[in-house]
């Protein structure tokens, strides 16, 4: 596979164009692999950071996915309605509710990670594993920079919108 077409006078580089392709590659290819996970790659994003552990309270767990929080009780309402997460007071505050996976949750997020991790393999299969691993670390401190700079910006407003052409 070429990394530069005939005529394509950008030699490669237009990040939007090229960011937009991806990402437009990765939703189709996800949303096939999710299945019927209540909010797809929304919804896999979210049970990811829940069994991460990181972000235990709404909260946290909102603001670090940038994601409203009404919108977040209503993902949470429907994740927990599947069986795969639970809310439970937090000791420390009675105030908060903390966002824990159940066994069933963790157990369908780590067969639901290897079908994401074999999709995304197939979909930068241009590269190598070791340019992949290469490819995935730097995005991930690009990415990790922007939530930084901006961390009220929802991922999925910004996806939505680079998606839909800017119309």
């Amino acid at each position: 596979m070429s990394s530069e077409r005939p005529g394509d006078a950008s030699g490669g580089d237009n990040l939007g164009w090229t960011l937009g392709v991806l990402l437009r590659a990765y939703q189709s290819t996800v949303v096939t692999v999710i299945g019927d996970l209540p909010h797809g790659p929304r919804g896999y994003q979210t049970l990811a950071a829940v069994v991460g552990g990181e972000h235990p309270t709404q909260l946290a767990l909102a603001a670090h996915l940038g994601i409203d929080r009404t919108v977040l009780t209503y993902l949470l309402d429907d994740l927990v309605a599947a069986g795969l997460v639970e809310r439970r007071l937090n000791p420390a505050d009675r105030r908060q509710r903390r966002i824990v996976a159940t066994a069933e949750g963790e157990r369908a997020f780590h067969e639901l990670e290897r079908r994401v991790r074999d999709a995304e393999d197939g979909l930068l299969g241009a590269l190598d594993a070791a340019e992949r691993d290469t490819f995935r670390k730097l995005l991930w401190r690009v990415a990790c920079d922007v939530h930084d700079i901006d961390p009220v910006s929802d991922p999925c407003d910004v996806a939505e919108e680079l998606l839909s052409d800017g119309r």
